[in-house]
């Protein structure tokens, strides 16, 4: 019997991002800029909240980019930067010919390690290179333990760049992951908790550095007549037409969130009973994650050897998308010579865990697809 496949995060539209395209269309405003750009940063500022002004860009990358910029990170520096993670996290620390520095994850959120980053801290200002910023992320939704890294960073005077790509609506004690940072990154991509098919955007509570922002994605053109540039500067602004898509994308965004935590907690329901699996969860009341993806651990040694690659075999031949973790920056050809502080959590991490189906689009009987086959592959060893 032929099935439709699962996807591990399909985009979810909600159906009122057309009407803010059409308008684009009907004013002709579909290059960068414009009514829609305005309003898409205004929502997100609103639903931030805690002060932050937002500078709506191409991609989360380019935020994380132009966030190095703004704290003067120069060829030759250092940033500190979360292992555990996307490569999008570390490559713009290399655009800037800066050196990265990783940091392992802790095992309660698995993000970075308060006190693994305080050792690296202490260490490179004693080898005469203190870290230029930091790098944390929430990963896949769940809140770093930011207060503790926040107090690290500000015991040695280093700023803070917040990787929030994939962590939008998660909070912590209360407050928007986001807007904790002295500078953060949100993304926008087709596999997000909301998507403008491709985008990002860049937030601080410094009103200045948001200006500075927009400003150099716009090719940093002076104020003249003619064209005129004091600086380099880049295409990352975001356009009219694709900030259309977001604003009618903010309307669902406290919907999405919630049909996410929703199927975590399916999974939950249905697999935390099973001996040798394991979530990724909200340590305590004060993390709330959006749960943007589902994740587990699958130890083979109380699975009868089954592995999480065997598990992620099994998935797709039931034509379900699943996907290992984030392979550790440390362990990446093109970053396996820079500096790494941690006892190896994140490699333990990569091992054993899976990415299961978790868009805000799978129905439940989509959900107790994806558990019947786990199940039946666990019983039958």
């Amino acid at each position: 019997m032929e099935t439709n496949r699962i996807w591990l995060s399909l985009a979810h539209m909600g159906g009122h991002e057309q009407d803010f395209i059409r308008q684009a269309f009907d004013t002709n405003w579909v290059a960068p800029l414009g009514p829609n750009v305005d309003a898409f940063e205004h929502d997100l500022e609103t639903f931030l909240a805690n002060n932050a002004h937002v500078a709506a860009l191409v991609s989360g990358t380019s935020a994380l980019h132009l966030g190095l910029i703004l704290l003067d990170v120069q060829p030759g520096d250092e940033v500190i930067c979360q292992s555990f993670t996307f490569s999008a996290s570390t490559n713009p620390i290399r655009y800037q010919n800066a050196v990265p520095v990783f940091i392992d994850s802790e095992k309660d959120t698995w993000n970075m390690s308060p006190e693994h980053l305080e050792r690296a801290v202490k260490d490179r200002i004693a080898k005469g290179k203190k870290p230029k910023a930091i790098i944390p992320v929430h990963l896949y939704g769940m809140p770093a333990k930011i207060e503790d890294i926040l107090s690290v960073a500000n015991r040695y005077e280093i700023p803070v760049l917040e990787d929030s790509a994939e962590a939008l609506g998660s909070m912590y004690k209360g407050i928007h992951c986001g807007t904790f940072g002295e500078i953060a990154a949100l993304s926008f991509n087709g596999n997000k908790i909301i998507t403008t098919s491709g985008g990002g955007a860049l937030v601080s509570k410094k009103e200045e550095w948001v200006q500075k922002a927009r400003f150099l994605s716009t090719q940093a053109r002076d104020t003249a007549p003619h064209y005129q540039h004091s600086q380099v500067g880049y295409n990352y602004r975001m356009s009219n037409i694709v900030a259309g898509i977001g604003r009618g994308q903010m309307q669902v965004l406290p919907d999405r969130v919630e049909q996410r935590r929703k199927n975590n907690q399916y999974y939950h329901q249905q697999l935390s009973g099973i001996e040798g699996i394991s979530f990724q969860s909200e340590p305590s009341p004060d993390f709330y994650s959006n749960y943007w993806l589902t994740t587990i651990i699958i130890d083979p040694e109380k699975t009868n050897g089954i592995t999480r690659e065997d598990l992620r075999l099994v998935l797709e031949k039931a034509n379900i998308e699943s996907r290992p973790l984030w392979k550790p920056m440390h362990l990446q050809p093109v970053f396996s010579d820079y500096p790494y502080y941690g006892e190896g959590i994140s490699d333990n991490l990569f091992e054993k865990g899976l990415c299961l189906p978790s868009g805000s689009i799978l129905t439940e009987m989509d959900l107790e697809r994806v558990v019947n086959v786990i199940e039946q592959e666990l019983k039958n060893y």
